[in-house]
């Protein structure tokens, strides 16, 4: 079969029924074909990468810059920084969220002096000296109070909400930091001159007041929820070398003593144009697009991008197994090594994931949840916490009362040791990719869906065309691939085990009194 939609008219919803029809048979390259056929890449004066796709069903284009830079590119005492500059990001430039920047810069610049001096007084500990630190808090409060003056508050959000812009948002991961909104396509002029002037010129204004917010939101997402505090933990245990093991988040005491000098130099570090692709799908026309981005981005210096993370993580000499104590239900986590994005291995991951937990049919779901019904739900990840360095393969389940972790964790075991031992049929591998396919059309059927992944694979994997050639390695895949890679991984030396176990209970003196002794005559057990 060989045809190609060349009217970019045609509705989405039609693309989609004909390539789910072209799912049917074995010619994913139609589809591969069709995607690469769509996409413009331009890149501009200064090395931003820019990725088009023209879709021009409605008048909307969604929008997505992705600077190569998260957590992994933090070290301990400034780990939290990459994502409290993501909310920092939203306060706003010299022109926008503020009332008069000539008036606020002084006060902001002397705000952070004293922070210095406060957080270096702090750090003596004991010796530290009670007034000074009353005096420079006292004077640090007047100055946070005169500022605040000075700030119109989320000014940007207010400027896209009245412009027809939705899902305005931010995310920060371990290797990317991405910024997203859908705009009607005519107020793109807008776009480009906001988000050009964020990039350029960022305000860190209300800094010291949104730390407590990341604080906060660290607070709900960690150390109130026990799945939180277990998969930090887990993270931490399996990674002792490699930055992925710090969380994005960041440790309290870390964000706590960041101060803005800190986080502007790290946002200079890291946030230049040609360390940034930005994505855009909807109704749009690259001729007319690319040269607005150049009048707008382009103007944006380029500077030496930091090289990559070099710290390696040791190969384990042994299992490692960490348990959290929580009053909540168990949980269990049990973490791989693995090679990253760019090895050929990891492609074979995709496919005992999907062997493992891809739908009810899936080994670990069969056996755990409806055979043996010891698990209320199983599941498998690859290429966490991040894609772009050495990672894990993880499975995760909750077990069913009165189950415990341990007989969840030595049946999960079991269906590892079969991917060992015997490949998977060939129709076990096909419907694996039919899966895959089907799962790869729903991220991409969406036009916000699309520039993201388009985005995030650009800057991970060094090519957006990753997504493609990926699957192309997916079919390829055998039984013996699976059977060899699971021997080479999952074994006892290379995995880490994480176990949410219910607080032990402290006996209190007058409890224990009341334990009646052991009989005499009787040894104690």
């Amino acid at each position: 079969m060989h045809f190609r939609i060349r009217d970019s008219q045609v509705s989405t919803r039609l693309l989609f029924v004909l390539l789910f029809l072209i799912f049917l048979h074995p010619v994913f390259p139609v589809f591969a074909q069709l995607l690469a056929d769509r996409v413009v890449e331009r890149t501009l004066s200064n090395g931003l990468k820019v990725l088009m796709v023209e879709r021009h069903e409605v008048p909307i284009v969604s929008l997505n810059i992705t600077y190569g830079v998260g957590s992994v590119n933090e070290h301990p005492g400034i780990s939290g920084v990459a994502h409290l500059y993501e909310h920092m990001a939203f306060k706003g430039t010299q022109l926008l969220g503020t009332r008069d920047y000539a008036k606020e810069r002084p006060l902001l610049s002397e705000m952070d002096r004293l922070y210095q001096r406060i957080v270096a007084e702090r750090a003596k500990g004991k010796r530290s000296d009670p007034k000074k630190l009353a005096e420079w808090q006292e004077r640090f409060d007047a100055l946070q109070k005169k500022a605040d003056t000075l700030v119109v508050s989320n000014e940007i959000g207010e400027i896209y909400d009245r412009n027809g812009g939705v899902g305005f948002n931010a995310s920060t991961g371990r290797d990317v930091t991405s910024y997203v909104i859908s705009l009607p396509s005519n107020r793109l002029p807008l776009w480009t001159t906001i988000e050009s002037d964020r990039m350029r010129h960022p305000v860190l204004r209300e800094f010291y007041k949104e730390k407590e917010v990341v604080l906060e939101e660290r607070r709900r997402s960690v150390e109130t929820s026990p799945s939180g505090k277990l998969r930090e933990a887990f993270m931490s245990a399996a990674f002792i070398a490699h930055p992925y093991g710090i969380p994005t988040l960041g440790w309290p005491s870390d964000v706590r003593a960041l101060t803005a000098s800190e986080t502007e130099a790290f946002f200079k570090r890291h946030y230049a144009p040609n360390n940034t692709v930005i994505a855009m799908v909807g109704d749009i026309d690259p001729k007319n697009v690319v040269p607005m981005l150049e009048k707008s981005f382009g103007k944006i210096p380029r500077q030496p991008v930091p090289p990559p993370e070099i710290t390696e993580e040791p190969p384990q000499p042994g299992e490692r197994r960490v348990e959290v104590e929580y009053d909540a239900q168990p949980e269990l986590l049990i973490g791989y090594h693995k090679p990253g994005i760019d090895d050929p291995d990891d492609t074979t991951f995709d496919v005992i994931d999907a062997l493992l937990s891809e739908g009810r049919s899936s080994r670990l779901y069969k056996s755990l949840v409806e055979e043996k019904k010891i698990a209320l739900n199983v599941s498998s990840s690859n290429g966490s916490p991040g894609g772009r360095y050495p990672n894990l393969f993880i499975i995760s389940a909750i077990p069913r009362a009165p189950h415990t972790t341990q007989e969840v964790e030595e049946a999960i075991y079991a269906e590892l040791d079969r991917l060992k031992k015997a490949p998977p049929e060939p129709k076990e591998l096909e419907k694996v990719l039919t899966n895959l396919d089907a799962s790869l059309i729903r991220s991409l059927r969406s036009n916000r869906g699309l520039a993201a992944q388009l985005a995030y694979f650009e800057t991970v994997a060094g090519s957006w065309r990753y997504l493609l050639e990926n699957r192309d390695r997916i079919s390829k895949t055998t039984g013996e691939d699976v059977m060899r890679v699971a021997q080479k991984y999952l074994t006892k030396r290379n995995r880490t085990v994480a176990v949410l176990a219910p607080e032990e209970k402290t006996v209190t003196a007058s409890a224990a009194d009341a334990i009646p002794a052991a009989p005499s005559g009787k040894e104690e057990r």
